[in-house]
């Protein structure tokens, strides 16, 4: 169960820097900001039931990997962030770390 804890704190942790796009970009600021608020407090739920059963190192790498690769996908494909082949190759090593770790 602390897997499935983890993963959902990793998808929240995606939920917060979107917001705060979403904030800057449209014109319900307050509306963003408070659901970005919500997803740091959840993301912050989930790691904490999450870390009571896996390391706390690689429950944290973890958590912030799936947050940094899901966001850099959600910019590419909503935000026309830059997809080039750097970009890419780097984030799959933090994909590559993640799973190494989960393996471990």
């Amino acid at each position: 169960m602390a897997w499935v804890y983890l993963l959902l704190g990793g998808i929240f942790e995606i939920g917060w820097p979107v917001g705060f796009k979403l904030a800057s970009t449209t014109g319900k600021h307050w509306l963003f900001i408070s659901l970005a608020v919500v997803s740091m407090a959840l993301s912050g739920l989930f790691i904490y039931l999450a870390q009571r059963d896996i390391p706390i190192g690689t429950a944290y790498a973890v958590w912030t990997g799936i947050g940094a690769i899901g966001t850099l996908l959600i910019g590419i494909v909503f935000f026309n962030d830059p997809a080039n082949l750097m970009r890419l190759l780097s984030a799959s090593l933090i994909v590559a770390g993640i799973i190494g770790l989960k393996l471990c």
